[in-house]
């Protein structure tokens, strides 16, 4: 027998899997913001011929991935080892969220994503895509905030997913940009590259207040909006 009241449960549970899986992949994707990493990107990887090059984004990208995942899966576990409360995190990962998108405003990478000591001593390197390309330029404190925000979030199984399909898609876009980082800048610009990052910025700002806002109100200290 049809039931009206089971097709519209449904329906609400699918557009809430959809609002949360865009959340997702936008909040990851402004936190590792492949468009903002190049610039050093280019700089770590003067003198490098094509072939090397995108060698040295797979190797940042299945880096970024493989740790933002891993945080994905031990998230709920490490809340609870350090009995941090989810509020607590929204708040303190706001704050975070909120520096690092002021800084992208600006059209420059934040300082918690990675110093300018880690760049100078990658270039130096021969292979420097696990540090500091990986880790923290791609996977840094913002995107592993983000993730552990989304984790405690998430209240499906299906949402879990989400997050960790949303990893994958940023990583393999990473590795599609920084390993055409040559046309990509040439294609965007200087000024190109800037407005992205600006817009990005914006957005996350957005993002960063809504996750301190929703802190807030988890802890009860204001009232939902």
């Amino acid at each position: 027998m049809f039931n009206p009241h089971a097709v519209s449960l449904a329906g609400l549970e699918h557009s809430a899997y959809v609002q949360f899986s865009v959340l997702a992949l936008s909040s990851i994707f402004f936190l590792v913001d492949p468009f903002a990493a190049l610039p050093t990107f280019l700089a770590v990887t003067a003198g490098a011929d094509a072939p090397r090059r995108r060698k040295m984004a797979w190797k940042a990208s299945v880096t970024a991935l493989v740790v933002l995942s891993a945080f994905a899966v031990a998230g709920q576990y490490i809340f609870k080892m350090f009995g941090i409360t989810l509020p607590a995190f929204e708040i303190a990962g706001g704050i975070i969220l909120l520096l690092i998108g002021l800084d992208m405003l600006e059209a420059k990478r934040s300082p918690t994503q990675e110093s300018t000591e880690e760049t100078t001593e990658a270039a130096q390197k021969e292979d420097a895509g696990i540090v500091p390309l990986g880790i923290p330029m791609l996977a840094g404190p913002g995107s592993i905030t983000s993730v552990m925000v989304l984790v405690g979030q998430a209240q499906t199984r299906w949402q879990m997913v989400a997050i960790l399909v949303s990893i994958f898609i940023t990583a393999m876009i990473c590795y599609l940009v920084l390993g055409n980082s040559d046309r990509v800048a040439r294609a965007m610009g200087e000024t190109g590259v800037r407005i992205l990052v600006r817009i990005m910025g914006l957005l996350l700002v957005a993002l960063a207040v809504q996750y301190f806002v929703n802190g807030m109100v988890d802890l009860g200290v204001i009232n939902k909006p």
